[in-house]
């Protein structure tokens, strides 16, 4: 299969999918962070596997001390993304986890603009007015309806964001040495290194010898993680990574059907006005961005 959009579209779809297996996981009494972990391991093992049978040369590190640039992907940002995603759908709702999830391009504007001096041009600035205005609809504050606000839900949905965005910064510098590749086995590997003494290996271990159980705690690693992951790297070499972007804001879709179809969950018409103001700020940024790359090398 080399078709890139379809690549890109089924890993995003995978990526929607993850709401449900964290509802499941909760249902058995596992706390966002204990589904972190699962997620952290299951991932690390898979990928560990996948590339010992296809590309040993994936763990080959220059030097121990660029261990810190994967501190910075796996902590920092995996880690801190996960478990505020997380924790956002387990005390509110898919959807809304998911969409402010999507803030996320918006951050890394912000912090380019601070630590890369990149600049922020009037319709970026623009993209960064309308994702603000689809968090106050989705959050409740636009229009004024107080039974909507969950003040922890929209901490940690815009902790999401943030956590995904500092992946892009800390990634930029990783790059420079490593593949993504490279990059994302030894994030995850960090990660579930990470988390180690923070599983309640006692308590839980019951739980761990369901079939259902360890169902979910390796789905949760393999398709919506490892699979997703790697569908969307092999679409990336294929297709302009702002066209990827595009593609990929298959995701919220996803993931709000899941919450309203399967989950019965509530999304209000401003709320799905909020998600499609967000995604709009994304797809015109990453539009934006391409066009403004394809006439610097037109000028070049």
């Amino acid at each position: 299969m080399r078709n890139p959009v379809l690549l890109i579209a089924i890993g995003a779809t995978l990526w929607g999918t993850i709401g449900w297996y964290v509802r499941h996981l909760n249902a058995y009494g596992f706390t966002p962070m204990e589904v972190v972990t699962l997620r952290m391991w299951s991932t690390a093992l898979l990928l560990i596997v996948y590339f010992i049978c296809t590309s040993p040369s994936t763990f080959r590190l220059n030097a121990m001390k660029d261990v810190l640039y994967f501190i910075g992907t796996g902590i920092c940002s995996i880690l801190f993304f996960n478990y505020s995603l997380f924790s956002a759908i387990h005390i509110s709702t898919i959807p809304i986890a998911t969409t402010l999830l999507y803030t996320a391009p918006a951050f890394v504007t912000i912090l380019s603009f601070f630590l890369f001096k990149e600049p922020i041009t009037r319709m970026v600035f623009l993209s960064l007015i309308v994702t603000f205005i689809g968090i106050c609809l989705v959050s409740g504050l636009l229009p004024f309806n107080p039974s909507l606000w969950n003040v922890k839900a929209i901490i940690f949905g815009l902790g999401a964001g943030l956590g995904f965005s500092l992946y892009s910064i800390f990634g930029k510098f990783a790059l420079r040495k490593y593949s993504s590749t490279t990059i994302t086995l030894y994030t995850f590997i960090i990660a579930a290194v990470a988390m180690i003494p923070f599983f309640p290996y006692k308590e839980k271990s019951i739980y761990l010898t369901e079939p259902k159980v360890i169902l979910l705690a390796i789905g949760i690693g393999l398709l919506p993680t490892a699979v997703a992951f790697l569908l969307f790297t092999y679409g990336l070499q294929l297709i302009e990574a702002s066209k990827a972007a595009i593609i990929s804001t298959i995701e919220p879709i996803v993931a709000i059907l899941i919450g309203l179809i399967i989950f019965k969950e509530v999304f209000t018409m401003s709320q799905f006005i909020g998600m499609m103001c967000i995604i709009t700020a994304v797809i015109y940024t990453q539009w934006h961005q391409h066009k403004r790359t394809i006439s610097y090398q037109a000028t070049s």
